[in-house]
């Protein structure tokens, strides 16, 4: 089959490699029919989670059912699934504790300390040995383990399209907002206008915002921000964006705050020296940003990745203004279901951010424009068959 492998920073490929084989009884191989590059893909992309290995690349993928192992119990071949990105077993503390993402089975370096280079919690698709060295979806053929847990079933009258996104950047858009535990009327400023950036904008309406205020750098996300989740917008670059949230807020600041940018925020140089002296990765500015935005007693929401401990991090700050932090992988197999229903009963628009629609063949060009945000690229959905 063929396969999109990363080699080492900037430089994947479209290799051919062996079909994936059943290896345990609960697996099942999917022929992947979509599959789409995330935000998350860049850190590996850019070295900032370290991969030795090549490694086929990708976590968000749906398809159909080629060959279920003997121990799958609601899959035949010829069903289409979508696959959430992390990989759970379903029978743990974790996974019945509704926190898939923490799993204790599906990834051998699994352990409670965390941190950047030593124990991690559940496995993740595509995502380097650091989180089970699982190939990913980016690819003809993909195996998925835990196959009774994971993978739901979609009906034949569903495109790829408006389903694909309950793999990743919805349910983590909807962890974002879930997680503050809106009421009703808030004020939600959603940091970042990416993928995720713009469902935790869709998320945030479907859960009672009264206002919710989107802040990035680029007109071109803006812009696709207002189109597509009909939010008010702020330009990074060309406003002082925490005292205009606080002129928008009778000068309290927001209700609640996303960060849906992580550590691969623009970086000043000094930013950058300072990473190698702290032994760091990427920058903690979009945090910062928001403990200043939000409320006394409000609550920030981290969904945007970070992968290593940061300097200067603003703590005393968060703890006078009594700031709620909420912060972690998405709970997809914990949300899936209800988020299938919303959309299809149409009450939520997932495709409308697609920009991008390419052969698996253009995924290192699909990789450079996602990263370099040229073309007006926001999400590229990649076809492993065309």
């Amino acid at each position: 089959m063929k396969a999109l492998f990363y080699h080492s920073p900037k430089k994947v490929s479209v290799d051919e490699t062996k079909d994936p084989i059943i290896e345990k009884p609960d697996d099942i191989i999917v022929k992947v029919t979509s599959t789409a590059i995330c935000g998350s893909d860049l850190h590996i992309y850019n070295g900032f989670i370290p991969q030795k290995e090549p490694q086929v690349m990708g976590h968000e993928f749906m398809g159909i059912v080629e060959e279920t192992g003997r121990e799958v119990k609601h899959l035949k071949k010829g069903d289409r699934v979508v696959v959430p990105f992390p990989i759970a077993c379903g029978n743990c503390f974790f996974c019945n504790s509704g926190l898939a993402p923490h799993c204790e089975h599906s990834n051998p370096n699994y352990g409670p300390e965390g941190g950047m280079l030593k124990q991690k919690g559940g496995a993740l698709f595509g995502y380097t040995d650091l989180y089970g060295g699982y190939p990913g979806g980016q690819a003809q053929y993909a195996r998925v383990p835990y196959a009774n847990f994971g993978p739901r079933k979609i009906e034949p009258d569903m495109k790829d399209e408006e389903v694909l996104f309950l793999t990743d950047i919805f349910p983590t858009g909807w962890s974002a907002i879930d997680w503050a535990q809106l009421k009703g009327g808030e004020t939600v400023v959603v940091f970042g206008c990416g993928p995720v950036g713009i469902m935790a904008q869709k998320a945030a309406w479907l859960k009672g915002a009264g206002r919710v205020i989107a802040v990035d750098l680029l007109d071109y996300r803006l812009d696709m921000a207002r189109r597509t989740a009909n939010v008010e917008t702020l330009n990074l670059s060309k406003c002082d964006v925490v005292q205009e949230i606080r002129d928008r807020t009778d000068g309290r600041g927001a209700d609640v705050c996303v960060d849906a940018v992580g550590m691969e925020a623009n970086r000043t140089m000094l930013e950058k020296i300072s990473n190698v002296l702290h032994f760091q990765a990427g920058t903690i500015e979009v945090i910062k940003l928001c403990a200043s935005a939000v409320r006394r007693g409000g609550v920030i929401s981290v969904v945007g990745v970070y992968g290593s401990p940061y300097s200067n991090f603003p703590f005393g700050q968060i703890f006078d203004k009594g700031v709620t932090i909420k912060t972690g992988q998405a709970l997809v197999q914990h949300y899936i279901d209800d988020l299938l229903k919303l959309v299809k009963e149409k009450k939520v628009v997932l495709d409308d951010i697609i920009t991008h629609r390419l052969p698996l063949e253009q995924a290192p060009h699909a990789y450079d424009i996602f990263l370099k945000k040229q073309e007006g690229c926001v999400k590229v959905v990649l076809k492993p068959w065309d």
